[in-house]
């Protein structure tokens, strides 16, 4: 007998459970080709599998998945928890922290009690503010208002939902809560390396970012490891973090320089080249980029 999007469900929240992301995604994918015929019917189901596919996407670090997931699952039910929360965390790992400022109000909006909201807004405060100075307010987009029917929805079970009370609809919700609170202790050991960089600790860094990735694999960690490892001396490393980085964003302009950078100091001068070249193509006006780019040619 086929299976049904309810039992793709379970076994893709027991393949998460167990780690196995791309094959949790995989189920959730296919759970989601079954109830497409469906239509409206089927939107809140298909917006909880949305939103747990999101949360394989943010676990993998490929953070620009995970957004148009939660996008699809917000256009399905709007101002739902799970989905902006995620998509925060997606922004913030792409650095894209005006847009994770948003998402994180938002949903203090929806429930003002989630403290994973409250620490991401004083995440983003910061980090805007050392980015763009006291008016940081004034680059924002806009914060939509959320309606107050779509706050009642979400601060108690929607028990009229088709199927909510059965346990296929509820176990699911309780799956990808681990990735949060994996993604949040994450960027805790990511932000506590940063601090030691500015303090010039490079090694005990390292330790920070390692642990870190451990929990979840983001590009931006990996650049920041790399650059530890540069200020170490250990070029090898730096190669293989910006590598794992450019498998993430193939495109990251911090990992094709690092990586340039260590390639260099290991006298591959063919393979520097083509990262610089790699990366003017996104930045043409880099001027460390085309600087180091001169040094090469010289090489």
């Amino acid at each position: 007998m086929a299976a049904s999007p309810s039992d793709l469900r379970r076994a893709g929240n027991e393949e998460f459970r167990r780690g196995q992301y791309g094959p949790a995604a995989e189920l959730y994918t296919r759970a989601l080709e079954l109830l497409e015929a469906a239509g409206e019917a089927a939107a809140e189901e298909r917006s909880v599998l949305l939103a747990n596919r999101a949360a394989c996407h943010l676990k993998d670090g490929a953070c620009r998945l995970c957004v148009a997931d939660c996008n699809s699952a917000l256009e399905l039910v709007p101002f739902g928890i799970k989905p902006l929360l995620r998509r925060a965390a997606a922004y913030e790992a792409l650095e894209r922290y005006p847009q994770a400022y948003v998402d994180y109000k938002t949903v203090l909006q929806v429930d003002c009690s989630i403290q994973a909201a409250h620490d991401g807004v004083n995440r983003m405060t910061k980090a805007l503010l050392e980015k763009d100075g006291v008016n940081w307010r004034q680059k924002l987009p806009p914060i939509p208002t959320v309606p107050i029917s779509a706050q009642t929805r979400w601060s108690a079970p929607s028990a009229g939902a088709p199927g909510a009370n059965t346990p296929p609809a509820t176990a699911p919700q309780r799956e990808p809560d681990q990735a949060a609170a994996n993604t949040e202790r994450a960027r805790t050991l990511k932000e506590e390396g940063n601090e030691l960089v500015k303090k010039g600790n490079h090694k005990k860094a390292v330790e920070k970012y390692s642990e870190s990735l451990k929990l979840n694999q983001e590009c931006a960690t990996y650049t920041n490891r790399a650059l530890c490892y540069l200020a170490l001396k250990q070029y090898k490393e730096a190669v293989q973090d910006c590598t794992e980085a450019l498998r993430l964003d193939p495109k990251n302009v911090k990992a094709l320089y690092r990586r340039a950078q260590a390639l260099k100091e290991l006298k591959d001068y063919k393979s520097s080249i083509a990262d610089i070249k790699s990366l003017l193509k996104t930045e043409p006006k880099n001027t460390a980029a085309l600087r180091l780019l001169q040094e090469l040619n010289r090489a």
